[in-house]
C-alpha cells in the first residue's frame, strides 16, 4: 500500500517501547499496534519525534519497522529525518523494502529563507527518488517557518510530497491558504494535523484530512474525523471538549511524551512508560496530577454517554 495524496484519518503518531533499562520493547511494539488498530486508526506513523527516533540506531529502527509491518496491514509512514541525506536514504530505501506506505522528513535546523527551506526539500525528494513522502511542518521543535507558498513550491516541484504533517501553531490560517491555493488549480496533497490534536475540531472545519499526532486516546481523533465527515459538528466538539484538559498536559514541552507513555502503560499499550535516556519519567506529583484528570475525563465522558 503506497501513500497518496487522497489519505485521510488517523495516522497515529507512535511511541517507541523500552524495557525498563532502555532496550527495545518489541513484545510492546505488538501490543501497540494492535492497540492503535483496535482504537480506530487508519495509519501509523513511527519513528517520529514523539518516537524517540534520534535515539535508536538504524538497526534498532529497522526492529522496530518490520515489527509493526508485521502486525498490520494498515499503511505505515516511516520518520526518516536526519541530519544528512545519506542515512536518510538508507532508511528510507530499507523501510519501503520492508513494506512502508511512505516516508516523513522533517526540514533540519538552520533553514532560514524561503529558497533554503525549497533547497532542502528539493535535496530531499531527489534523494528518496519514488518513495512517496511527508513533508512534517513542526516550528515549534525544528525552528524551521515554513510558509503556505514555499509549501506550495514544494508540491509543485516534487511530486512525491504527497502529504502535509501540519504542526504549526498558530496554524489554522496556514490550511485555510493552501486549501485556497487547491481551489484555485494548486496540486492538493493530503494535510493531517499533529499537535496533540488540540486544535482537531477547527483544523477538520478548515480543510485537514484528518490527524496525525499520538494523543494517548486515538479513539477520540478517530470519533472527531469520523463525526467532521458525517457533518455532525456540534456533536464532534461536545465529545472533543471533556478531553482538553488531558491534551493541554499532555502537550507541556519536554514532559509530554512522559505522559503519553505513562497513559499509554495504564491503558495496557504497553508494558513500561520507559523513555531512553536522555529522558526522564513523571515524577510522583505528575502522575496524580495525569491521573486525576484522566478520572474526571472519564466521568464527564459517562455522563455524556461516550464513555
Amino acid at each position: 500500500m503506497t501513500l497518496t495524496e487522497t489519505a485521510s484519518g488517523v495516522f497515529t503518531i507512535a511511541v517507541t517501547p523500552f524495557l525498563p533499562d532502555g532496550a527495545l520493547d518489541l513484545d510492546s511494539v505488538d501490543r501497540m499496534t494492535d492497540f492503535y488498530v483496535q482504537k480506530g486508526a487508519t495509519g501509523l506513523t513511527i519513528l517520529g519525534i514523539m518516537g524517540e527516533a534520534p535515539k535508536l540506531g538504524h538497526a534498532e529502527s529497522l526492529q522496530v519497522v518490520r515489527r509493526v509491518l508485521a502486525r498490520t496491514d494498515l499503511p505505515v509512514i516511516v520518520g526518516v529525518t536526519a541530519p544528512g541525506f545519506a542515512a536518510m536514504k538508507g532508511l528510507a530505501e530499507d523501510a519501503m523494502a520492508a513494506g512502508a506506505a511512505g516516508v516523513m522528513v522533517a526540514p533540519v535546523g538552520g533553514l532560514k529563507s524561503d529558497d533554503q527551506i525549497a533547497g532542502y526539500f528539493a535535496g530531499v525528494a531527489e534523494t528518496l527518488g519514488d518513495i512517496p513522502w511527508v513533508l512534517q511542518d513542526f516550528p515549534l521543535v525544528t525552528g524551521v517557518h515554513i510558509p503556505p507558498k514555499v509549501i506550495l513550491k514544494v508540491v509543485e516541484d516534487c511530486p512525491t510530497c504527497v502529504m502535509l504533517k501540519h504542526e504549526d501553531w498558530p496554524g489554522l490560517e496556514k490550511i485555510s491558504a493552501l486549501r485556497r491555493a487547491s481551489d484555485q488549480g494548486a496540486r492538493r496533497i493530503s494535510i493531517l494535523c499533529g499537535n496533540g490534536g488540540q486544535f482537531l475540531p477547527e483544523e477538520m472545519e478548515r480543510g485537514a484530512d484528518g490527524a496525525m499526532t499520538g494523543f494517548a486516546y486515538p479513539e477520540m481523533m478517530a470519533e472527531v474525523v469520523r463525526l467532521f465527515y458525517a457533518g455532525e459538528r456540534e456533536r464532534m466538539h461536545r465529545l472533543f471538549a471533556p478531553y482538553l484538559p488531558l491534551i493541554r498536559y499532555e502537550s507541556q514541552p519536554g514532559a509530554g511524551l512522559a505522559v503519553r507513555k505513562h497513559i499509554l502503560a495504564k491503558r495496557g499499550a504497553i508494558a513500561h512508560p520507559t523513555i531512553r535516556r536522555p529522558g526522564a519519567p513523571l515524577g510522583p506529583a505528575a502522575v496524580a496530577e495525569v491521573d486525576a484528570i484522566v478520572a474526571r475525563q472519564d466521568a464527564e465522558l459517562t455522563r455524556l454517554g461516550a464513555g
